[in-house]
Parts: structure tokens; C-alpha cells; sequence
């Protein structure tokens, strides 16, 4: 790859909890929590860490949202374990 070229975004994969969670989501709480996983796909070291976890707790106050999640070894891939908007 050449250096001209960004970080790679990580890939994001919402697990059965995120999944039943954003089944419940107005279209308006989707498109919010859209931009608040695009922002961790980006920079998955974005929030802050749970203590005595591997999860990262990721809140937009100005969408009002949160998502907690934790990232791959590699960084190549993000798991969404819960999501409120």
C-alpha cells in the first residue's frame, strides 16, 4: 500500500445485543448512531476505556448517543456489544 494513503478504517460488526438494540431504533436514532460508528471506524481508540475490561465506552453527547465496543489485536476490526440512542 502506498503512504499516500490514510489509516485504514476498522471494520465494524455489531453483535446479538447491538442487533436487538438497533432493531428498536427510530430512522432518526439510526442515522445518529450511523455517524457515531462511522467516527469509531476511524479512530477506534476514540471514548474512553471501562475499567478492568477491553471495552471502550464511546459517547456523542451532541447526537446522544453511545456505543460500547472493543477492538480486535489487529485493529481490523471493531465489535459493537451495545448501542443507545
Amino acid at each position: 500500500m502506498s503512504h499516500e494513503h490514510g489509516a485504514r478504517s476498522s471494520r465494524v460488526i455489531l453483535v446479538e445485543p447491538a442487533l436487538t438494540h438497533l432493531a428498536k431504533l427510530t430512522a432518526s436514532e439510526t442515522h445518529r448512531l450511523d455517524r457515531a460508528i462511522v467516527a469509531i471506524s476511524v479512530d477506534p481508540e476514540v471514548g474512553s476505556l471501562v475499567p478492568g475490561t477491553l471495552l471502550r465506552d464511546y459517547v456523542d453527547e451532541f447526537d446522544d448517543v453511545r456505543v460500547i465496543f472493543y477492538v480486535t489485536a489487529l485493529r481490523a476490526i471493531t465489535i459493537v456489544a451495545c448501542v443507545e440512542a
